[in-house]
């Protein structure tokens, strides 16, 4: 695609496999300067282009993580919490440029990352500092004039979309630790999966 359009200059965010807390994520502008430590067979990443535009609070990038219950792959049965949480930068955004892409705060929502900058904000507020509520993400848009209703239909949506792509590996583990016909209770297994939707769109998995 590149090579064929060269207008598009995307930049790309890499995340290792089996990463977490933003552990070794990073952006590149030139695909040449990934870096892998190890093989590509024993540490792969996952590559996507960035989102050089996402939506903003207060100047600030943020994601958004709702909680979703799978109760059951057959009849498949799901819930979504009613309420969320998002994580906030803790620098004003900018697109990103090669002076840029290495600043963590200002590109990475990541919890783990921006408690230790000095701009983090701790409150008691459910509508301030560096991590609110979901809630309160969704008045903000509200007043901005953005169909809310029609924004949680579509995150309902995709979070469906989502667990029918990954039913069939859900069924296959699920399968294998628990064979038909085993006596007694299951148990739910806390997993996650994540992808990106106007800042990121991070939803957890329960099975």
């Amino acid at each position: 695609m590149k090579d064929s359009n060269p207008s598009w200059k995307p930049t790309f965010i890499v995340k290792p496999d089996g990463g977490c807390q933003g552990d070794g994520i990073y952006l590149i502008k030139d695909p040449s300067d990934i870096r892998l430590t190890g093989s590509i067979q024993s540490r792969p990443a996952v590559v996507q282009e960035y989102i050089c535009k996402p939506l903003l609070v207060d100047k600030l990038k943020f994601d958004i993580r709702l909680y979703v219950l799978l109760k059951s792959l057959e009849p498949l049965e799901i819930y979504i919490a009613k309420d969320g949480l998002s994580r906030f930068c803790t620098e004003p955004y900018q697109e990103p440029t090669l002076k840029n892409l290495h600043q963590v705060f200002m590109h990475l929502t990541n919890y783990s990352l921006n408690i230790h900058s000095g701009n983090f904000i701790h409150s008691a507020s459910a509508n301030t500092g560096s991590k609110r509520t979901f809630s309160s993400i969704l008045c903000r848009l509200s007043s901005r004039g953005a169909d809310v209703k029609k924004l949680w239909s579509d995150i309902i949506s995709l979070v469906i979309k989502t667990i029918i792509a990954l039913t069939p590996e859900l069924k296959v583990y699920y399968q294998s630790d628990i064979p038909a016909g085993k006596p007694g209770p299951t148990c739910f297994q806390v997993s996650w999966d994540s992808c990106q939707k106007c800042s990121y769109f991070i939803h957890r998995l329960i099975f």
